[in-house]
């Protein structure tokens, strides 16, 4: 079972990145999956989940710039991120949802499936 992001990196306030994550050992149609973000000394921080049948929700904070989808057929979720802010600056992890069910972005206990993250840096 393993989920591996790709896509981070440095970017000026304004820019765009993609960020991927591609599931292996598991049939991703199965599950919900969030993207997480965590900066130091603060609790890992759900930003947006994707439920099985594709519905998504988002923090405030990201809405309207972000947006997660999902490729079953590649077994890849995606994280577009648009018009970034020096404070989306994080590490980044896609993680598997424990329950079939979403209703609302949820702590880091309701996933059991993580990747092992991709920094993003916005700055001037």
């Amino acid at each position: 079972l393993q989920l591996e992001e790709s896509g981070g990196g440095s970017v000026q306030p304004g820019g765009s990145l993609r960020l991927s994550c591609v599931a292996s050992g598991f049939p991703l149609e199965h599950y919900a999956m969030g993207w997480f973000r965590q900066v130091p000394g603060k609790e890992r921080e759900e930003i947006s989940v994707i439920s099985r049948a594709g519905s998504t929700v988002y923090l405030d904070s990201v809405k309207g710039r972000f947006t997660i989808s999902r490729d079953n057929a590649k077994s890849t979720i995606y994280l577009q991120m648009n018009d970034l802010r020096v404070d989306d600056t994080a590490d980044y992890f896609c993680a598997r949802r424990r329950r079939l069910f979403v209703d609302g972005l949820k702590g880091p206990q309701e996933s059991d499936l993580w990747g092992q993250g991709t920094k993003v840096t916005v700055s001037s």
